[in-house]
């Protein structure tokens, strides 16, 4: 029992490292982002798959919404 739990969660975090970053730079490429700043998006989330996503995910939607120079 104790073997089947560990198993699905090594499968669940397998599956978020594949699909997180997949999303991520999906939903980067099709938004507005201007130069520099998707360069380093598309960095940190390659770099850092995982925790990249999961920073894009927070903090970028917020820097596009809040961004005075638009």
């Amino acid at each position: 029992m104790l073997l089947d739990i560990s198993r699905v969660y090594w499968q669940f975090l397998f599956v978020a490292i594949l699909v997180l970053p997949v999303l991520a730079l999906v939903h980067m490429l099709r938004n507005d982002f201007k130069g520099r700043h998707r360069l380093i998006w598309v960095l940190i989330i390659i770099f850092l798959p995982l925790f990249g996503s999961i920073l894009y995910f927070i903090m970028g939607k917020r820097y596009r919404r809040y961004n005075p120079l638009k």
